[in-house]
């Protein structure tokens, strides 16, 4: 893997539910994989920086941004001929952002190019994860505050 990632704090997840993430991320969109983020209402982890890149995007505005956009999504588009909210796709000049998200976490990532195959891959991987880990609350480390 490109980034060992030693440098990024690790909190919320437990090692295997990180490196859950960074297999599905790496898996649908291999070196084009940029930074991929655990988040929820009051916290975040991010779990791979490719190594070119610089430490010093301002995640917590990014979180703030997203969850806002959510709840957006989720009011604006309820009841629509559209169906129910699976994922967004943010387009950049240097890339995408892709968010999946549930009413209590989520996850985004970033890549400098994607394709549609990939993004359906890989949010199904990380909507069918995160409904796991809802399920059986898994891949919160014995650290992580209870919300």
């Amino acid at each position: 893997m490109a980034n060992e990632d030693a440098e990024l704090e690790h909190d919320l997840l437990s090692e295997e539910a990180r490196e859950r993430l960074r297999i599905i991320a790496r898996t649908a969109l291999g070196d084009s994989l940029r930074s991929v983020t655990y988040f929820t209402h009051t916290d975040y982890e991010q779990v791979y920086l490719r190594s070119d890149l610089e430490r010093d995007a301002d995640l917590s505005a990014f979180i703030g941004a997203e969850w806002q956009s959510f709840q957006l999504t989720q009011d604006a588009y309820a009841g629509s001929e559209l169906g129910e909210y699976d994922y967004t796709i943010r387009a950049f000049t240097n890339g995408y952002l892709l968010r999946v998200t549930t009413d209590r976490e989520g996850v985004f990532l970033t890549t400098d190019g994607l394709t549609m195959t990939d993004v359906e891959s890989c949010a199904a991987a990380l909507e069918e994860t995160l409904e796991h880990w809802r399920e059986g609350n898994l891949g919160q480390s014995e650290n992580a505050d209870e919300e």
